[in-house]
């Protein structure tokens, strides 16, 4: 025992030597995780292994808490970089949002219309960048797992988040997400200098109720178009991370969709973590109550594959407690959060985090890069890059300075340039109107207006003013003549929507507490508090009426109408107009006037109109409407009967109708561009630079063919190019050059596994421009873009572009063979300027498989339909597995199957009271060759077999199955 206690003794006693005297020859070696080295696998299993199971649990919240005793600090799932590095929550203010002030880009659907993958990698990169500009200064705050880009294709125009996606097309989408991903993650074939992450995984495309809304996708359009838009970026591994969406699809919440850790990780060449949308795990069990409790929710979106929870803001002790309660009862095992942490972990080695300094050469960057000159530039040729004209009649552009000295830029755009919810602070703000005025210099002037009234609004029961203070405050009733504290600027966006600046202060006014106060520099927020309505009643007089996003919550109360009190304070406080204060509207100095007078005289009248990011649409708030804003149409008319030489400047995030009955020679196409939209506007409009964008979606006539917003399947609502059969306003691809371009001698042959076509490509004009060739295919009545090249000609210049596609990129989803086919025949190739104006099919002979009659005698999944009606698609169980969710009169058909006297048919159903499936030949009227009878089952997720004997029919007949009421079909077989 005492030779024992002289080792304990010992011990001690000699590592205290050696703190004292540290020798290089006796130093620990760093544990294997820190070994560059080494393998990452060998590397994340050492980490893990060093992983209480306290902290393996902690690692799966957004916010994975530092673990000091490892010398592992603290580490953030999620900043926001769409256009630029936009946004942060900071872990150490309770998740506060954080705004960065670095360089803003255009939106991303701008980014899109430049169709220059090359470009948009060098934003990615300069974005990458930045990011790590940001996290060199706060890495805490400011993480390296990008939330971007945006892969959700524009199939409506008015989904709220259009200024977040690319395009309808998911070729186009795709190709401009592996450029801004790989130019976000760098050239390093080691490090990482940023991890983006593909949103929102998947058919998400609409704001309301998105958390409860069902996406109901058929499998042909969810195979080809849905899921090739992350496919495409994933397998060329532009991207390191995917977010599932907040809706369902096909009745199952994305956040428990087994294509988590299934499809996503098998397009992969490398390891991705799945992150969640915030607050999402918590949908699973409140809003969609698809899960009873947190822990079982929990666990089951990490056995899907789910690793990362955005929950709950910075406090990750309630999804600890969920998990830790699953582990309990048996829903997970460790292996279950092992495995969910070692993605985590993978991004992590991947950005270099556990490697010793000076091996990543990504870690050099500091907070200089931020807002650089270089990037300043890269703005400005981005912005310019992405514009496109709608229209040239005369042709009213470009404009020459030498001719065009004095210039009038007007509209309620002209001289401001706001903010989305994804972009960041802008450092600076260049506008049109400066823009131009600098592109004149002092050899011209510029007349300006913002076109819109200044009023002052009387209290008609009193005589007195609304005022607003010079500083901050509350807006009162108090003055008694109009003075500029009684002043303010009416802009309308439409749909009865305007917001009110203070001439006093030059803010907007905002709700807040009940009050309204002038204290905002543009509309903003979640629930942007700065929209008003100002609702003429029939006496001639005007009620003043709240309309934040926030007046439809449950939580806000009846009150949404502006009442002066007995002090004189303005509140929103009255249910309706009867018991609103009235007020006569003032109008000081007319929007329209003031802008008439600057274009009379004025060589060129520019307008500049446009949306409001955070009005007219945007995230949790859908568009009603593509129209322009009525009082932007009396603007343009009005501006251009005054001055016949006036073009337009529409900056705005979505196809908007109108222009086909306004007779304005020109007009312009702009998204928000950032902070150098005015500059990149004078160089586009005085021809410094070709307008080279082109439209990334089909701007419809009107809105009267737009089918309801929630109706996913593209292929019945003839929706986007690929199936729209009208007549559009301005064609997919669509948009005009300086110059004129001619395509000739259009060739197309098969050559082994491709197919190759080229096309001569002329500029016909005096100037040079750039075009952006499109190579278009056709199969089964289907278009597809398949390729496309940007290219720059001198006058006269004539340049052969020449396109290969992979026989295999054909492959479309085969519903009776339940997997992609190249279908042998001819495939047509047409090369044009857009997806209308085509040059002549050519075509080209491709092997494949040839169709086969289906076979229903084997069990046949219910959703694999050739067309349906009145059905929807739903969950077999919470785990795995889609149904046909059938009501009486409703139907689904299977093509051409092959019938040789079947006598049994058999399915798999479930239903919640008795109903019955008939099977008929050849409509859903057809003879009937038997009826099953459906239980009650007693649970939608309970399934029985039921049969029912068939009449004998033999040929090839299109099967129908008709509904007589509720009934969830898995399977079925004509034996």
């Amino acid at each position: 025992m005492r030779l024992s206690f002289f080792r304990r003794a010992l011990v001690p006693a000699v590592a205290a030597t050696l703190l004292v005297t540290p020798s290089p020859a006796f130093a620990a070696p760093p544990p294997p995780f820190r070994d560059p080295s080494l393998p990452l696998a060998t590397r994340i299993d050492d980490l893990l292994s060093r992983l209480t199971a306290d902290e393996k649990i902690s690692l799966l919240h957004q916010y994975e808490p530092a673990i000091p005793r490892l010398g592992i600090g603290v580490f953030k799932t999620g900043t926001e970089a769409l256009h630029g590095v936009a946004w942060s929550t900071d872990y150490d203010n309770k998740g506060a949002v954080v705004k960065a002030d670095g360089t803003v880009f255009p939106q991303a659907i701008g980014l899109a219309s430049t169709w220059d993958p090359a470009l948009v990698k060098q934003v990615g990169a300069a974005v990458g960048q930045e990011a790590r500009g940001f996290n060199a200064r706060n890495p805490t705050l400011w993480g390296l797992n990008l939330w971007a880009p945006v892969v959700n294709l524009l199939r409506d125009p008015r989904w709220g988040r259009n200024e977040e996606g690319y395009s309808e097309d998911p070729y186009l989408t795709g190709k401009t997400a592996v450029a801004y991903g790989r130019g976000m993650q760098g050239d390093d074939p080691r490090y990482l200098q940023a991890a983006p992450t593909l949103k929102h995984f998947l058919a998400y495309n609409n704001e309301a109720n998105r958390d409860t809304s069902n996406s109901s996708v058929p499998p042909k359009i969810l195979h080809d178009y849905d899921e090739q838009a992350f496919k495409i970026p994933l397998r060329a591994g532009a991207a390191n991370a995917v977010m599932p969406s907040y809706n369902l699809v096909n009745g199952r919440p994305n956040h428990v969709s087994p294509d988590l850790d299934g499809a996503l990780r098998k397009w992969a060449p490398q390891d991705i973590a799945v992150v969640s949308d915030a607050g999402a795990p918590s949908n699973l069990v409140n809003s969609e109550k698809y899960y009873a409790t947190k822990a079982e929710a929990d666990a089951a979106a990490i056995k899907a594959g789910l690793d990362s929870f955005t929950d709950n803001d910075t406090d990750g002790s309630i999804t600890v407690a969920a998990v830790k309660e699953a582990l309990a009862k048996g829903f997970l095992t460790m292996a279950d959060v092992e495995n969910a942490d070692r993605h985590l972990l993978s991004l992590r080695f991947r950005l270099g985090e556990f490697d010793p300094p000076g091996r990543n050469p990504y870690a050099k960057i500091t907070p200089a890069v931020i807002g650089s000159p270089e990037h300043q530039a890269l703005a400005r040729k981005a912005a310019a890059a992405q514009m496109v004209l709608l229209r040239n009649n005369g042709p009213a552009l470009p404009l020459d300075a030498a001719k065009n000295k004095k210039i009038a830029v007007v509209g309620p755009l002209s001289n401001t340039l706001y903010e989305d919810w994804y972009a960041g602070a802008m450092q600076y703000k260049v506008t049109p109107v400066q823009g131009i005025k600098e592109r004149l210099g002092s050899a011209g002037t510029v007349a300006s207006s913002e076109g819109v009234d200044r009023i002052a609004l009387k209290d008609l029961a009193t005589g007195r003013y609304l005022t607003a203070p010079a500083t901050t405050g509350k807006i009162t009733a108090g003055g008694t003549v109009a003075g500029t504290a009684e002043s303010f600027d009416v802009y309308d966006w439409g749909a009865g929507k305007n917001t009110l600046r203070a001439a006093a202060n030059g803010k907007f006014l905002s709700y807040s507490g009940g009050a309204l106060v002038n204290d905002v520099d543009q509309p903003a927020g979640w629930f942007v508090q700065q929209q008003l309505k100002l609702d003429a009643q029939p006496d001639g007089s005007y009620v003043l009426e709240y309309a934040g996003n926030e007046v439809n919550e449950p939580w806000f109360g009846p009150n949404r109408f502006a009442v002066v009190g007995a002090d004189g304070v303005l509140t929103i406080s009255a249910p309706d107009a009867a018991h609103a204060t009235k007020f006569g509207r003032d109008v000081l100095t007319s929007g329209v006037g003031s802008a008439v007078a600057a274009a009379e005289g004025a060589d060129t009248a520019v307008v500049v109109v446009g949306s409001m990011p955070f009005i007219n649409g945007r995230e949790a708030d859908d568009r009603t409407s593509t129209e322009l804003a009525p009082a932007q149409r009396a603007l343009i008319e009005a501006v251009q009967k005054a001055n016949p030489h006036t073009v337009v400047v529409v900056e705005n995030s979505y196809p908007t109708t109108g222009w086909d009955t306004l007779s304005v020679p020109g007009i312009l196409w702009t998204s928000h561009a950032g902070q150098e939209t005015g500059h990149a506007v004078a160089d586009v409009l005085f021809g410094d630079q070709d307008p080279g964008g082109r439209l990334t979606q089909t701007w419809y006539a009107s809105d009267a063919g737009l089918p309801g917003i929630l109706d996913y399947d593209i292929a019945k609502t003839g929706l986007t190019y690929q199936y729209y059969r009208g007549k559009p306003l301005f064609p997919f691809g669509y948009g005009l050059s300086y110059t004129g371009f001619r395509y000739d001698r259009v060739r197309a042959v098969r050559a082994g596994d491709e197919v190759r076509v080229s096309v001569d490509v002329t500029n016909t004009g005096a100037r040079s421009g750039s075009d952006v060739v499109q190579l278009y295919s056709k199969n089964a009545g289907v278009q597809r873009l398949r390729d496309f090249a940007k290219v720059a000609l001198a006058p006269k210049e004539t340049r052969t572009v020449r396109f290969e596609v992979p026989v295999a990129d054909l492959a479309t989803w085969d519903v009776s063979r339940e997997r992609s086919v190249v279908a042998a025949g001819v495939h047509e190739f047409s090369v044009g300027r857009n997806a209308s104006e085509l040059s002549a099919p050519q075509p080209v002979h491709v092997p494949g498989e040839r169709p086969q009659p289906r076979d229903l005698s084997r069990p046949t999944q219910a959703q694999n339909f050739d067309d349906y009606s009145g059905t929807t698609l739903t969950d077999t169980s919470k785990v795995s597995g889609t149904s046909v969710a059938g009501i009486a009169g409703s139907w689904v058909a299977y093509r051409d199957v092959a019938l040789n006297g079947p006598v049994r048919f058999s399915a798999t159903v479930s239903a919640l009271t008795p109903s019955k499936v008939t099977v008929r030949l050849d409509s859903p009227t057809g003879p009937v060759l038997g009826t099953a009878s459906v239980p009650g089952t007693g649970d939608r997720y309970a399934y029985a077999t039921v049969t029912a004997a068939l009449a004998k029919a033999s040929g090839r007949h299109d099967v129908y199955l008709t509904f007589d009421g509720p009934v969830n079909l898995a399977s079925f077989s004509l034996k």
